[in-house]
């Protein structure tokens, strides 16, 4: 990681779960963070408590709606301003309503396709204009996906957020090709976790705190930690090393 020692990371969805601890663990290994949510207090309690933990990175909180372009493109052009530009983009930030294929709302489903796949897809396109602006040749894009992405559970309420889910995997693997057709050494990476003890299942279930505590005591999860170390870790990994996927889970998770 010595190597992004006061670079530009933007985190989406920063203010809780795997966001929050994504962020914590890039400012503390020295890096420039802008972290970037709807709701900023959570992300301004963050960033106090990096500081007073003695991180040698720093936090900057950004209140945005990424289920807005304008918003997303008002950010860049802040961080351009402000921080030159973003070297790594951690597409973290997504969400999944209660909306079954068969009798689901719209509403529901044009918000889930906003947060999971417009918005990781212009942060992906803005990112990369910022680095090759900037001649930016080592540059990472980090999409957070799901085992959703990668397989289908046999639940209603999860089959819409599981389609926007493999388009996360679709759109990494072509961004991936995009990269290696204009030549440059900027890369993309998928990371797929099962089960995360988060807010998530909370937010998903929000009408009912007893099915979303259930889901969390099922199974044993995966921490919000454990993505943010398989962030670390493919950030660390050598320049000419590619790093496509990470499927991970706990052996418990076997579907």
């Amino acid at each position: 990681m010595e190597r992004w020692k006061g670079r530009v990371a933007l985190v989406t969805g920063a203010s809780v779960g795997i966001g929050a601890a994504v962020t914590r663990a890039l400012v503390q290994q020295g890096m420039r963070v802008v972290g970037c949510a709807r709701n900023v207090d959570k992300i301004e309690k963050l960033a106090a408590e990096c500081q007073s933990a003695g991180y040698s990175g720093t936090l900057i909180p950004y209140k945005c709606d990424l289920s807005n372009e304008e918003e997303i493109l008002s950010m860049f052009s802040a961080i351009k301003t402000l921080h030159k530009g973003v070297d790594v983009c951690i597409n973290n930030a997504g969400l999944a309503h209660n909306e079954p294929l068969l009798s689901g709302k719209t509403e529901g489903w044009r918000n889930m396709i906003d947060v999971n796949v417009l918005a990781l897809s212009i942060c992906t396109r803005e990112a990369y204009k910022s680095m090759k602006e900037r001649n930016v040749d080592d540059g990472h894009i980090i999409n957070i996906n799901s085992m959703s992405g990668h397989r289908l559970v046999p639940s209603a309420d999860k089959h819409f957020y599981s389609a926007t889910k493999y388009a996360v995997t679709a759109l990494t693997e072509g961004i991936r090709q995009e990269l290696r057709e204009a030549n440059t050494h900027i890369r993309a990476t998928c990371i797929s976790p099962g089960i995360v003890e988060t807010e998530f299942a909370f937010r998903h279930h929000n009408n009912d705190p007893e099915k979303a505590a259930a889901v969390y005591e099922s199974i044993k999860c995966l921490k919000a930690d454990d993505i943010a170390n398989a962030v670390t870790f493919v950030l660390s990994a050598p320049p000419h090393v590619q790093i496509g996927d990470i499927q991970m889970r706990p052996v418990e998770q076997v579907s």
